[in-house]
């Protein structure tokens, strides 16, 4: 597995996007404050393949992956392994209580071909396939990389704390590491491979014996009888074969004369079928009438049109009958005009009296009206002074003059004053009755002058009208002439609509019939050509009826010659047909005495077919004979192999069923590991300090500087423990992929985090010089995360970490 670019969002501490671009880097490093996120870098590569991180403690762990405010968070991983390129991604999400989940999951296989230049997306896009998602993309990493997590991160990944885990891990424990990388679980496979292979053969074995039980009749004298019924069926094909000649020349003379025979039932079929149409005959006389009518309504419309022609010019010649029809209806309201003007002028005259008579009769009731009035006042002063009287007393001063009264005076008794209210209300209503009529009469005065003015205004403006035909007789005389030339023009229009009618009635009838001519002159060609090829008469196409005349004739003619022909014909096929059936019936005895079943109505082809198959069968026959024969020696083969593999099979799994072959083998490739340890450990070491194996293949170290004392690798200081843990680290990374030869899972990346501030100066150049070593080939990329500068100085591709208020940074530089 070789990291190409790890890209991380609101991952721990990195909230901004930041990507890492290893794509061009062997080795490089990791450096920064304590604390800026430089193992995080590393975190992101173990989390975006297994969902956790060892540091975190445990497996599955993810809340810590999350940036502490951050909702949502993404880790994307594209790497190289085994010749092809691969992108992982895990996006988290933080629910509403707070619980970090893994909300996506996916690993695609990309195109390699895209340029790893192009950044995370673009490496991304690059999709090939989905191979898996969700729970089941550990289990994929797992088997791309051939590591589990735990052993991931004992050789690949070594984070901080954790260098000793493989060195002072149980024999069992690191076992378990070399059987994944070593792929020893394949001989497992191997064992169940040849139990299954060991069946099989036995099956394949038990299955040839059954097939060559049923082959028995299979022998020598099967195949002398075959070939001997092979013999008599090639000579007795040879001999039938002039029989069938001269029955197929027999056929083929019967078909000839059956298809001249066929020919001339066809022929005598479309001589009968010629019959001529039956409007043929009146045609031509239809169309000659009809012709002869267009022509004649065709003068007659030309006729009736000179006459409209006429009838327009003398019309257009008397004038305009508007303006006649003007001056007509000008002549006639004068004249009606003059006459009411009359009329009313005396009704005004009348009226005028009217009202200056009821003006008199007005002021007479005026009079009578104020006389009435008098008299009331009278009548109302009399009842006033008699009742005046009747209060007076002599010697009392008068209310009236204030004189002292002397003597009463004597008054008669005075007049009803009820009359005379009486008399005022009838004089008062004569009044109004006197001047309602006069307002009447003055209102219809006013009413009837009105009306005369009009009137005369009327009888003004015809006069302008008349004024230039002032003689009435003449223009009625002239308005009569222009109507009766309307009515001629009228008359001669509507003829030579009629005429055209007509005219086109008759065009449509010519043409009609000649169409009818063409159709049935298209109909006698039709007809010929269905026996042009019997020799039918070129014909007139100038007269239809002769025409078919011509042909109907030669037709009797041609019909007769055909039908002696024919019954000469069928006199000769009568013949054919019974030589052919005397020489079927004795083909079909040779086929019988050969015992060939053959119909004896066959064909000669059929039966050609029928010697031929039976000689085709004879010839299977034997075939499968010698077929057998050779299946026989083959199953007797078949089953002395499968035998043999059966039996080898089985010496197979015995040998592979006990686990002394697995210890075996991770036992040789343990002790090749710590001797490659040994010798990096000997040069951080300074010669002090070589691993080896004891007899339960645990791990121990010989310390020179105590006389070659072997003790336990847990009682080493720390920073021997991080020589030797490096040493066994660089050995398992630089050796894993020599163990097993080509089965073997390859690891090409090794990421160490920290560890290297114990060591004094000439072994951090040791250190130094030996990683520079494993990464010379190009073939492996190293990772380092540490404070030491001198360290830091020496390797080529530096990734700066740095961390602000806004999280962490991470900028590549070239060192």
């Amino acid at each position: 597995m070789r990291p190409l670019c790890v890209h991380m969002e609101n991952f721990c501490s990195y909230r901004a996007p930041a990507s890492a671009d290893l794509h061009d880097v062997d080795y490089f490093v990791l450096v920064g404050p304590t604390g800026s996120g430089k193992s995080t870098v590393i975190d992101a590569i173990c989390f975006a393949l297994y969902g956790s991180v060892p540091r975190w403690g445990r497996e599955n762990v993810i809340k810590l992956a999350l940036a502490p405010s951050a909702t949502s968070g993404k880790v994307a991983l594209v790497f190289e392994s085994a010749g092809r390129r691969y992108g992982v991604v895990r996006a988290l999400a933080r629910g509403a209580k707070g619980a970090v989940t893994t909300r996506e999951a996916r690993l695609d296989e990309l195109d390699p071909s895209a340029d790893p230049a192009g950044g995370i997306e673009e490496l991304l896009a690059a999709q090939v396939r989905t191979i898996a998602a969700g729970e089941q993309v550990t289990a994929a990493i797992e088997h791309i990389t051939g590591l589990e997590y735990r052993f991931f991160t004992q050789c690949v990944v070594l984070p901080q704390g954790r260098f000793a885990e493989f060195l002072q891990a149980k024999p069992s424990e690191r076992q378990d590491l070399l059987i994944q990388l070593l792929d020893a679980k394949g001989f497992e496979a191997i064992n169940r491979r040849a139990g299954e292979e060991e069946k099989a053969a036995k099956a394949h074995a038990d299955a040839a014996e059954r097939q060559l039980a049923k082959l028995t009749e299979a022998d020598e004298a099967a195949e002398s009888e075959a070939a001997q019924r092979l013999d008599a069926r090639n000579a007795f094909g040879d001999e039938v074969r002039s029989a069938l000649d001269d029955l197929r020349r027999d056929g083929d003379e019967i078909r000839d004369r059956e298809a001249e025979a066929a020919e001339g039932e066809r022929a005598a079929a479309a001589l009968t079928a010629l019959a001529m149409p039956p409007d043929v005959p009146t045609l031509a006389d239809d169309l000659a009438a009809a012709t002869t009518e267009a022509e004649r309504l065709a003068g007659e419309a030309a006729k009736a049109g000179e006459r409209e022609s006429a009838a327009r010019e003398r019309l257009a010649e008397l004038g305009d009958k508007t303006v006649l029809d003007l001056a007509v209806r000008a002549h006639r309201d004068h004249a009606r005009l003059t006459g009411e003007i009359e009329d009313v002028r005396a009704e005004a005259q009348d009226a005028r009296q009217a009202a200056a008579d009821a003006e008199a009769d007005a002021g007479v009731a005026r009079t009578n009206l104020q006389q009435a009035q008098d008299e009331r006042q009278r009548v109302r002063d009399a009842h006033a002074a008699a009742d005046l009287a009747q209060r007076l007393a002599v010697g009392e001063p008068c209310p009236v003059c204030l004189t002292e009264v002397a003597r009463l005076p004597e008054h008669h008794a005075p007049a009803a004053l009820g009359a005379a209210d009486r008399d005022i209300k009838a004089r008062t209503a004569d009044l109004e009755t006197a001047q309602q009529r006069h307002r009447e009469h003055e209102n219809r005065l006013g009413r009837l002058e009105e009306k005369l003015d009009g009137l005369e205004r009327q009888l003004d403006a015809q006069a302008e009208h008349i004024r230039a035909r002032p003689d009435a007789e003449d223009v009625q005389r002239r308005l009569e002439d222009v109507r009766s030339a309307e009515q001629q023009a009228e008359s001669a229009r509507k003829d030579a609509l009629t005429a055209k009618s007509g005219l086109t009635k008759a065009e449509d009838l010519c043409a009609r019939l000649n169409d009818e001519a063409g159709r049935g002159l298209a109909r006698l060609d039709a007809a010929r050509d269905t026996v042009v090829a019997l020799g039918a008469p070129p014909l007139d196409p100038t007269d239809l009826h002769a025409a078919w005349t011509t042909l109907l004739d030669w037709r009797d003619r041609e019909a007769g010659t055909r039908r002696q022909a024919a019954e000469a014909l069928n006199g000769t096929l009568n013949d054919l047909r019974t030589r052919r059936a005397e020489r079927r019936g004795a083909v079909a005895e040779r086929l019988a005495a050969h015992e060939i079943a053959v119909p004896a109505s066959a064909e000669p082809d059929t039966v050609r077919e029928a010697v031929l198959n039976a000689r085709n069968q004879a010839q299977s026959t034997l075939d499968t004979i010698r077929r057998d024969r050779r299946m026989a020696a083959g199953l007797a083969e078949d089953v002395r192999r499968h035998r043999e593999e059966a039996a080898v099979a089985h010496e197979l799994t015995i040998r592979l069923r006990a686990n002394n072959f697995e210890n075996w083998l991770c036992g040789e490739a343990l002790e090749m590991l710590v001797t490659g340890a040994s010798e990096t450990l000997r040069e951080l070491s300074d010669g002090q300090f070589e691993l080896v194996l004891d007899a339960r293949n645990a791990i121990e170290v010989i310390d020179y500087a105590e006389a070659g004392l072997r003790r336990s690798v847990r009682t080493l200081s720390g920073g021997e423990t991080f020589q030797a843990s490096l040493a066994l680290a660089l050995a398992l990374s630089d050796q894993v992929a020599r163990f097993g030869g080509g089965a073997a899972r390859s690891l090409d990346s090794i990421f160490l985090d920290e560890g290297f501030g114990t060591l004094d100066p000439a072994t951090l150049d040791t250190v130094a010089t030996t990683l520079e070593r494993l990464t010379s080939g190009g073939d492996r990329m190293v990772g380092l995360v540490t404070h030491v500068p001198a360290l830091a100085e020496r390797i080529p591709v530096r990734f700066d970490v740095t961390r602000d208020s806004t999280g962490s940074h991470l900028e590549k530089k070239a060192t």
